[in-house]
């Protein structure tokens, strides 16, 4: 029986850098690996005794079906994160239940079918702002308008709300300056972080070099990891700046994020070794 399944996707929508570097790392301390693909109808989940969710980077395209994956594979083997976990970081709304208990989010109106995004932008007088689906990852369906465009933004939250809900928020400035701040956790730890420049539909992701975060970096994300609830052996928090100065959670990661560990290998090694000691555990 192989140790861990890397899950995956049958068809990558860009590539992982970061997939030979943990397959070797693996390797290195006994763990047999395997990749296999979420959407595979095919994979016997029951193989592996661990299923650790990798790159399944199109499960936004079939939350659905994503979630039915998500019910039977963890009744054959043991998924990580956790199923729980998993399921209420799919829509994009935790946003919502993270600012109730405490934690500075970007500012954010929902939007249905039934939704006026005119009237939306008329009470948060906002000049810029990105329109986005409840469920997406790689910044699908992603865009900035600007208020003059509004009749364009309409048209493309239409396009959203036909399969989805869609969100909107301003667009934060400060991301052309600093970026947006990544920091990644494992296994407890706060690791490492990168700074992310703004990306859009069809654009490619550009991250900086790995660097330690100052302590308001790491007190705002510490903040965010407080509200996390039971296990859990990975995570990534993004947080942006505000006008006010203030560091601001813009996304929560708990399913698939990158972790950024071709930036910083002793990350790697700190994966794998929480990866050995959950199976020595079981």
């Amino acid at each position: 029986m192989p140790d861990i399944a890397l899950v995956t996707c049958r068809s990558l929508p860009e590539q992982d850098p970061d997939e030979e570097l943990l397959l070797n790392a693996c390797a290195n301390v006994g763990l047999s690996v395997e990749l296999a693909a979420w959407d595979n109808p095919e994979i016997d989940w029951g193989r592996f005794r661990i299923a650790k969710l990798h790159s399944c980077w199109n499960y936004y395209e079939d939350p659905c079906g994503f979630g039915k994956w998500i019910d039977r594979a963890s009744t054959e083997t043991q998924i990580w994160n956790p199923p729980k976990m998993v399921r209420q970081n799919l829509d994009k709304r935790y946003l919502g239940k993270l600012e109730a208990h405490g934690v500075p989010v970007v500012p954010t109106r929902y939007l249905s079918c039934d939704s006026d995004l005119r009237e939306a932008l008329d009470d948060t007088g906002w000049e810029q702002f990105v329109i986005k689906p409840t469920v997406s990852a790689a910044s699908y369906m992603t865009k900035r308008f600007y208020r003059d465009e509004v009749c364009a933004a309409e048209a493309f939250a239409g396009e959203i709300l036909k399969s989805r809900e869609a969100m909107v928020q301003p667009y934060m400035a400060s991301v052309e300056t600093g970026g947006e701040v990544s920091l990644i956790h494992i296994d407890g730890e706060l690791t490492h972080c990168i700074a992310k420049e703004p990306r859009f539909s069809g654009h490619d992701e550009s991250v900086s070099v790995a660097f330690q975060p100052s302590e308001a970096l790491a007190a705002a994300a510490e903040v965010v990891m407080n509200t996390v609830k039971g296990p859990w052996l990975y995570s990534r928090v993004d947080l942006m700046l505000s006008v006010s100065g203030e560091w601001i959670l813009s996304e929560l990661e708990l399913i698939e994020p990158s972790l950024f560990l071709l930036q910083h290998p002793p990350a790697v090694e700190r994966l794998v070794a929480a990866l050995k000691f959950t199976l020595e555990r079981m």
